[in-house]
């Protein structure tokens, strides 16, 4: 049995977002469609306002509705040190286990040659723009344990060691080829606390 258009439409759109197959598409827009309306239209002012309200931090790069962002605004955070993250949900992450005092640098990406990702489509520059205040003692690079998040750890390092800055990356208690956002708190925990020098 063929979908009308527009329900062909609504699976078509949400199989855009990432993680989302044609028969998980399938089955979101089917259940969407079994809800009252209200529920849809509460959905959608949340999706709204989420797009209308949300920017990135001009320091960090984080999410934020307020600029600068709320770890970035904080005098209790260690300025000395920096967590390089790839993306948002990275600082969540580290967020979640209470154990990081200090503030953040999320780099939008992980360095990839095959993706066409290159140091030019990262935040290095404004990274490197936070170090020259020589504010900063030591950049903890905690970039997920994949083949791209090694590579971009590399060249971080070869970058700020020269400034004379301790470079760390995260223990590796964490599963190679994982996302950081997918790891528990505890052992993200373990390896915020034993990281190790680049």
């Amino acid at each position: 049995m063929l979908y009308p258009a527009s329900v062909t439409n609504l699976i078509a759109a949400l199989s855009r977002l990432p993680g989302i197959g044609p028969k998980t598409a399938q089955r979101l827009a089917l259940h969407l469609l079994s809800r009252p309306r209200s529920e849809l239209v509460e959905l959608a002012k949340a999706m709204l306002a989420a797009k209308d309200k949300v920017s990135y931090c001009s320091v960090c790069g984080q999410l934020t509705e307020a600029d600068p962002c709320a770890v970035c605004a904080d005098p209790a955070r260690d300025r000395g040190l920096i967590c390089v993250v790839e993306e948002p949900q990275d600082v969540v992450a580290i967020e979640r286990t209470k154990e990081y005092r200090g503030l953040y640098h999320v780099l939008g990406g992980a360095l990839s040659p095959l993706d066409g990702i290159g140091p030019e489509n990262l935040r290095l520059k404004e990274l490197l723009g936070r170090l020259a205040g020589g504010e900063v003692r030591e950049i903890i690079v905690a970039t997920d344990p994949n083949v791209e998040g090694d590579a971009t750890a590399l060249y971080l390092a070869r970058l700020v060691k020269p400034l004379g800055i301790k470079v760390t990356h995260l223990a590796r208690g964490l599963p190679v080829g994982g996302d950081l956002e997918y790891a528990d708190e505890i052992t993200l925990g373990k390896a915020l606390a034993g990281r190790s020098e680049l």
